[in-house]
């Protein structure tokens, strides 16, 4: 394994991130209470209605995804194994998201799981098979900021051009832990120096450092105005699916279909070669010469080391349905769809300076 240098992170690593446009002209704050921040989860498809699955969607407020998956399986006496879900919902919202059981024939009484636990049973139907992480179209976001101050005018154009143009798509706080302490284990697990943690913890681990090389690569893509802009042999993916090509000659009528959202340019999620295409020429050159420069090389070999396929990820989030309404002089109300794995929180810092309550 590559030997790791050893970096002291800030308290937050996503807040001195570079903004795309000029710097959030107001401030205010975000999630006061849970109810400022509304997500529902959008799978993208339909349920079966028959199988051994149950599906249950439910309402949580001031808990965890964990928590709720660990409350079904003691309320339906299986092991947590058999709860699935589609994706980590934060504790400090009203989330609306779904469940699944292995639980054949009848089930134990709904009121029991809902009055124990705090939760708002929604609705429940019958799926064939378990939901998987990673497993869902995006998530519906309803975002109430308060206390809010700036210039409304400046405001107005920075909504506009969220809307048309989309945001550098970080990696949200959440993702590195209360005061970067993921950042801080990742790196001795990649150092050789955490041993032997719980999967679900190195998995953790390892999404947080591939998290920040990427952040890290986005932010000097942001620098050099080119976040939203194709280099020669960059990786592009297209929009509607994901798919992935290279863009070997980059012309006008290209740079045309990037600025319309139909393919974005992507940054690396680092491990071994071989799941993704690779940048090659002027974005590769970039691409290295960011990771190396920061002295992040070592932890991109590590994470090969250690069995983890590279991916890519688009540097763009672009919102659907994104409206706004001023509840009155200090309140401000946004509502939006992002895709799977985009943070609200990273739209959100382009629009307002805040302490963004988490995890």
């Amino acid at each position: 394994m590559a030997e790791t240098e050893s970096f002291v992170f800030p308290e937050d690593t996503v807040r001195e991130l570079p903004p795309a446009y000029a710097g959030a002209p107001l401030t205010g704050r975000l999630r006061a209470r849970p109810e400022d921040f509304r997500v529902e989860e959008l799978l993208g498809y339909e349920f079966t209605g028959d199988g051994e699955h149950l599906l249950l969607t439910v309402e949580k407020r001031g808990l965890n995804t964990r928590d709720v998956a660990e409350a079904i399986a003691r309320w339906a006496g299986v092991k947590p194994v058999a709860v699935g879900f589609a994706g980590l919902k934060d504790r400090i919202a009203v989330a609306t998201q779904h469940f699944s059981v292995v639980l054949r024939g009848d089930y134990p009484d709904l009121d029991s799981l809902a009055q124990e636990n705090a939760l708002r049973v929604l609705a429940v139907t019958r799926h064939r098979r378990k939901l998987r992480r990673g497993e869902l179209a995006g998530n519906r976001f309803v975002l109430t900021l308060t206390d809010v101050s700036g210039d409304r005018g400046e405001a107005e154009e920075t909504l506009l051009r969220l809307r048309s143009s989309g945001f550098p798509n970080y990696f949200g706080p959440q993702r590195f832990g209360r005061g970067s302490s993921n950042l801080v284990r990742a790196q001795s697990l990649l150092a050789g120096r955490l041993k032997r943690p719980k999967p679900e913890q190195r998995r953790m681990l390892f999404s947080a450092a591939r998290s920040h090389v990427f952040n890290q690569v986005l932010a000097a893509r942001v620098r050099s105005d080119t976040w939203s802009k194709a280099l020669p042999g960059e990786v592009l993916l297209r929009a509607s699916d994901g798919h992935q090509l290279i863009a070997s000659q980059v012309d006008a009528g290209l740079q045309q279909r990037v600025r319309a959202g139909e393919f974005d340019p992507s940054g690396p999620l680092p491990g071994r070669r071989g799941r993704c295409l690779s940048p090659e020429g002027r974005a590769h050159e970039f691409e290295a010469r960011c990771v190396a420069d920061l002295g992040l090389e070592p932890w991109s070999m590590a994470l090969a080391d250690l069995g983890l396929h590279a991916d890519r990820r688009p540097l763009r989030a672009r919102p659907r349905h994104l409206e706004w309404a001023w509840q009155d002089e200090r309140t401000l109300t946004l509502s939006f769809e992002l895709p799977s794995g985009c943070y609200a929180t990273s739209l959100v810092r382009e629009l307002m300076s805040a302490e963004l309550a988490r995890e």
